[in-house]
């Protein structure tokens, strides 16, 4: 009798080409630099990060850099079990959406300096940078977020974001 086949590894290949725009030209050379920038809405007033051209509920063109904190509140996660190829990472994980402070959305990242057991919604977290002449132009410059010693933000304040 043959294994079940449970997993391949098949090489794959895909080149392209990416070219930002204005707003995310500026986040990169802001991420470059330490900034944790957003764009402001003139017409709504949300702060999106990371940032777009435009705003996707007003259909107008941001024209404000909001310079965000680099902690947040973690609005949801989940416990990873299944690692991937292309980052050796202990299992289990956690992968989490923050909202960091400043912004009206939220973005993923990794969850780390915590028992994925003691990990919670409300938790206030803070950027974990890269060292410095590990930067590039890129969102990844942020490692990972972990937990500081502020209390939880009350569901209530962050469950539009959920």
């Amino acid at each position: 009798m043959t294994e079940p086949v449970t997993g391949i590894v098949t090489p794959i290949r895909l080149d392209y080409r990416y070219t930002p725009g204005k707003a995310s030209s500026d986040f990169l050379r802001g991420i470059k630099e330490g900034h944790v920038n957003g764009r402001r809405c003139p017409s709504c007033a949300k702060v999106y990060f990371p940032p777009r051209g435009g705003c996707p509920m007003c259909g107008v063109e941001f024209t404000d850099t909001v310079t965000l904190a680099d902690t947040g509140t973690l609005v949801t996660f989940a416990i990873v079990n299944v690692n991937f190829a292309n980052r050796v990472i202990d299992l289990p994980y956690v992968s989490g959406e923050v909202l960091f402070d400043g912004a009206d959305t939220a973005t993923m990242v990794l969850v780390s300096g915590v028992a994925p057991e003691e990990v919670r919604m409300g938790m206030r977290v803070k950027a974990h940078w890269k060292p410095r002449e590990e930067w590039d132009y890129s969102l990844a410059n942020i490692d990972y977020v972990e937990p500081i010693d502020e209390p939880d933000r009350d569901y209530d304040s962050f469950k539009e974001y959920v």
